[in-house]
């Protein structure tokens, strides 16, 4: 196949958390705007996943404050 001048390469899809849809092209480059983004997303899902960490713990809790009250009866 031939390329023509302007024709990209797809080499990465990088989808956000908000539906967002970038790509990295085999020729552009990367840059720090591109970056700062992905960081924030990254933050972002760190937060995330910390916040079902604690719902985690929160429902286990709850699970085991509910088996001791059940092994009192």
């Amino acid at each position: 196949m031939r390329r023509e001048e302007g024709d990209v390469l797809e080499v990465c899809k990088i989808v956000t958390t908000t539906g967002d849809v970038d790509f990295v092209e085999e020729e552009s480059h990367f840059t720090s705007e591109s970056a700062q983004i992905l960081i924030g997303e990254r933050m972002g899902c760190n937060c995330n996943l910390e916040n079902l960490k604690q719902d985690i713990n929160d429902v286990q809790q709850k699970m085991k404050n509910i088996i001791d009250v059940l092994g009192r009866i």
